[in-house]
């Protein structure tokens, strides 16, 4: 359900700004994107699973807070982030 750490580091590799950057939205939002993804496949199986929803859902929230944030700060990366992940339709 979780993301290993491989996986971890390959996301703030992926989406570092700069080298060692593993604090920046891009990354956070990259890395809740992941896990979110992930839930959503366990709740596909396991449908009454209530618990695990109200953590997905925290972590929606917190996502959509980072991409607040970022689009305040900075229109274009804000855009080019939801193009690489694929959130927006």
């Amino acid at each position: 359900m979780s993301i290993t750490p491989e996986r971890k580091l390959e996301l703030v590799k992926e989406y570092a700004t700069n080298e060692g950057d593993t604090g920046s939205p891009e990354v956070q939002v990259a890395i809740l994107t992941e896990r979110i993804t992930n839930l959503t496949e366990h709740f596909k199986s396991h449908t009454h699973d209530v618990h695990s929803r109200r953590g997905l859902l925290k972590m929606v929230s917190r996502r959509r807070s980072l991409l607040d944030y970022l689009k305040g700060q900075d229109v274009n990366r804000y855009s080019t982030l939801i193009q690489r992940l694929g959130i927006r339709r």
